[in-house]
């Protein structure tokens, strides 16, 4: 039996988050004929930066302009792709909308949505894809103790 050739590969992607009515909410992508929803996410041009690869796919897959505020996390997972396994490691950063409207995303995906945190975590297709969600409300969560804390002290 022949041995099947490995390869690496990298993507870059985000938690695009805002607050509204009091709730936190992501934004995600999704396909309606499979009934999937994912995080944003995708391949470098060569040149680019980790957060300049980011920051153009969330752009381009949500319709959002968006600005990072920090790392989240990166995760890495084995897959087929014809006969070749491949290792792959996607780098998520937390970011905030600065313009833009999900009506102008581009058409990979055919649905983008803004969702309640907990909802987008019972949505999501891909478990690694919740985990990062969990990881970046306990970043937003953090962050928005400390604005809470800097405007009691003002």
């Amino acid at each position: 039996m022949a041995k099947l050739k490995t390869a690496r590969a990298e993507s870059e992607g985000g938690v695009v988050y805002r607050q509204r009515d009091g709730e936190i909410e992501v934004v995600l992508v999704g396909r309606e004929a499979q009934g999937s929803w994912f995080l944003p996410k995708g391949t470098p041009l060569r040149g680019e930066s980790r957060e300049q690869t980011a920051i153009r796919e969330v752009s381009e897959e949500t319709g959002l302009e968006v600005r990072i505020l920090e790392p989240i996390t990166s995760i890495s997972y084995w897959f087929m792709s014809g006969r070749v396994r491949i290792f792959k490691t996607v780098y998520y950063y937390l970011m905030v909308p600065t313009g833009g409207d999900i009506s102008r995303h581009d058409p990979e995906y055919d649905r983008v949505a803004w969702f309640p945190i907990q909802q987008a975590l019972a949505v999501l297709t891909y478990a690694n894809d919740a985990d990062v969600v969990r990881r970046a409300a306990e970043l937003i969560k953090r962050r928005l103790s400390l604005q809470s804390q800097q405007a009691t002290r003002r």
